[in-house]
């Protein structure tokens, strides 16, 4: 197939409808494991897991199987088992059903589902809800989106369109929770006078895409199902996100030599390209 065949024989809004659903269904799974009480265990690599990270991928994971069953999913949890498809195809669907686990272990609403469709190296759609705040972002070719949620009677409601705004005076920086670095406080050295917002997992993305953010720094590891979901709302908003070194940002980079497949380098992440003209590794 394709891999611009008709979005997979399904329209651009059909797609996005779909990853709407299933992200609410996981969303409530989620909420019903935490109002239970969360155990913890950790991966191969220690980073942490929990029984709403599977319960939430296993309904995504089922769900699209059963509307886009020709369509390679790579999925956080099913990759740590072992589990990768082919993408050769050029079109696959990543998916992070808890991003921001560790937010969700101490309590914070600072978590969200993602799921976001790739299509040649690029993310097309994308959703990123957050349950603990009954919001849902969603971005597609024809434009971004916020909505709330109803998440007990999982009904999405009051959607409006949002849009990246020109940047503010003082600059307003988003920067990682738990992942902050050395090299992320450099970067946001360069920009004097900054105001700098600590978020959890990909709402930093969507701080960008509704216009409340300027720009979003990562100079750490992160997956691409870390980012993808963002990524395709901010993009659809009318933002960008380049390398350190100003080059396109793209999915699906396996056979790396220099960290494993689907592994993200740094990257910054702006409301308007003229925020990174002059930008270096520093």
């Amino acid at each position: 197939m394709d891999g611009r065949a008709g979005l997979y024989l399904m329209q651009s809004e059909a797609v996005l409808r779909l990853f709407e659903r299933l992200a609410v269904e996981a969303g409530q799974a989620i909420l019903s494991v935490r109002a239970r009480g969360i155990d913890v265990e950790r991966k191969g690599d220690e980073s942490p897991v929990t029984e709403a990270d599977r319960a939430g991928e296993a309904i995504i994971l089922k769900g699209l199987d059963a509307e886009m069953p020709d369509v390679p999913v790579v999925a956080e949890e099913s990759m740590a088992d072992g589990r990768q498809p082919d993408i050769s195809g050029g079109h696959f669907i990543l998916v992070d059903p808890l991003d921001g686990t560790k937010e969700f272990i101490k309590g914070s609403g600072d978590f969200t589902v993602n799921i976001a469709l790739v299509e040649q190296g690029v993310p097309t759609v994308g959703v990123v809800l957050a349950p603990a705040r009954s919001l849902l972002w969603m971005g597609a070719p024809e434009g971004a989106a916020l909505a709330t949620v109803d998440m007990a009677k999982g009904e999405v409601q009051e959607r409006r369109s949002i849009s990246c705004q020109p940047p503010s005076s003082p600059l307003r920086v988003v920067a990682s929770s738990s992942h902050r670095t050395t090299e992320t406080d450099r970067f946001i050295a360069g920009y004097p006078g900054a105001q700098t917002v600590a978020v959890g997992s990909s709402l930093k993305f969507c701080l960008l895409a509704e216009g409340e953010a300027d720009l979003y720094p990562r100079f750490g590891r992160t997956m691409e199902w870390d980012t993808a979901a963002g990524d395709a709302v901010l993009r659809a908003a009318g933002g960008v996100i380049r390398t350190p070194d100003g080059e396109p940002f793209l999915y699906g980079k396996i056979g790396q030599a220099e960290d494993c497949d689907f592994a993200n380098g740094w990257f910054v992440c702006a409301s308007a390209p003229e925020l990174l003209r002059n930008m270096s590794r520093g």
